[in-house]
């Protein structure tokens, strides 16, 4: 595994072992980030399910100003620390060693909002209520973008005020992107 593009180019990135995570494929991180690539640019990222950190950390490559990687696994978490080690970014990346909903609770207790939120969890687990907490805390900005790697035959639909704006397949792998809506304001 490595970084694909920008300032860290060809770096190479430490993954778990084991069937506990599940890597993104170059294949599609080189998709997703061709798609996000003019939102990137000082972007604040959270990778909720960071498994080795490598959508964050390729966020940063590519000009982010900051990332935030949850992982509750142990072994992923030491991962991730190896990984920001050994890029040199420990002052853009910070680690949370906490469940998905810990680390939101966290974060909205620190007031943060982010311009990308991804979320890469276990293909057999459901996002609605973590996506429905991340709306309640106010996590993603009004103009961001949430990011969902999912298996392709487990697409999600995310209820109002998240819409979705694009949706790819690349085999086995979906990536399903939402904004949110514009409300009118009195």
């Amino acid at each position: 595994m490595r970084i694909i593009a920008g300032e860290m180019r060809s770096r190479k990135l430490k993954a778990p072992e084991g069937m506990d995570t599940r890597p993104t494929a170059d294949r599609v991180k080189e998709a997703l980030f061709s798609i996000l690539q003019s939102r990137l640019f000082g972007a604040r990222v959270l990778d909720l399910y960071g498994g080795s950190g490598a959508l964050a950390l390729e966020a940063i490559s590519r000009g982010a100003s900051s990332a935030v990687i949850a992982d509750q696994s142990p072994k992923a978490c030491q991962i991730i620390a190896e990984n920001i080690e050994s890029l040199r970014v420990g002052g853009k990346a910070a680690l949370l060693r906490m469940k998905d909903t810990q680390a939101l609770k966290a974060l909205h207790g620190q007031g943060c909002a982010f311009d990308l939120i991804f979320l890469d969890p276990p293909y057999r687990m459901e996002t609605e209520s973590v996506c429905g907490l991340i709306l309640e805390y106010g996590l993603l900005k009004k103009d961001g973008m949430l990011v969902i790697e999912h298996s392709r035959s487990r697409r999600p639909a995310l209820p109002a005020p998240y819409i979705e704006t694009d949706h790819r397949e690349y085999g086995a792998a979906g990536l399903t992107f939402f904004a949110l809506q514009e409300t009118e304001e009195a």
